[in-house]
């Protein structure tokens, strides 16, 4: 079984890389490499990810005391950064944060395969909502907090993160209703989880949050989605008991 979902990403990476090539090949040459290092660092991460979980999930679980780690830091210093402007939102935003990361915490010590289905939706989504919203993304849903989201990425991205969901069924043993509406919960607070960190930059007027990883804007520009996904799951493992 681990096998094959190996060959789905791989599938589906190879997929992205052929949509990739078809959004930067008139782009400047400059533009395109950071794309494609942006593609490249990501199939790193995922593999990261996907072994930690397979191989030992508590080695995901120190995986996870990172992201918070890194994400705190990233809060911290771009409030610094502005001269400790906005404090009240600043607190506001720390409070969500901190609830989210707890339940990021309690995500990363759920069964290994839920944590793994739930971090292959979390993926999915937001690689195939990149993918069809700069192919086919025409109407922008947020243009003044994130200028590159449109309501075709977000579909895009919605339907194929539905679709994976019920390929990769095997790893969830509720009903076929149930997991529905559990990747559902996870493509909204996927997405939510995006569009706070968004809104946190534009507030402090920065395009990143750091450059600790290349081709991505920070530890929370990567792992928004995942850190609001995985809270997501831990809520529904505490009113469903998964």
């Amino acid at each position: 079984m681990i096998k094959l979902i190996y060959i789905i990403i791989l599938i589906y990476f190879l997929a992205g890389g052929i949509g990739f090539y078809f959004i930067n090949r008139n782009k400047d040459r400059v533009v395109a490499r950071k794309s494609y290092t942006k593609f490249g660092v990501y199939f790193i991460i995922i593999n990261i990810l996907f072994f930690s979980i397979i191989i030992n999930p508590v080695m995901f679980k120190y995986i996870a005391f990172v992201i918070i780690g890194g994400g705190l830091i990233e809060l911290f210093s771009l409030h610094q950064k502005s001269g400790y402007r906005h404090r009240g939102f600043f607190l506001l935003s720390l409070l969500a944060f901190v609830v989210l990361a707890i339940g990021l915490y309690f995500f990363s010590r759920q069964s290994k395969e839920l944590i793994l289905f739930s971090f292959l939706v979390v993926s999915i989504f937001d690689s195939f909502s990149q993918i069809t919203g700069q192919l086919w993304g025409t109407k922008k849903i947020f243009p003044e907090i994130s200028p590159n989201k449109t309501l075709g990425g977000l579909t895009g991205g919605a339907l194929v993160a539905l679709g994976s969901a019920i390929l990769l069924r095997n790893l969830y043993w509720g009903s076929l209703a149930e997991l529905i509406l559990v990747t559902i919960g996870i493509i909204v607070f996927a997405f939510a989880g995006d569009m706070a960190a968004s809104y946190y930059k534009r507030r402090y007027n920065a395009k990143d949050f750091s450059n600790l990883i290349p081709g991505h804007g920070g530890i929370l520009d990567r792992f928004d989605s995942l850190i609001a996904g995985g809270a997501w799951i831990s809520l529904c493992a505490w009113m469903f008991n998964l």
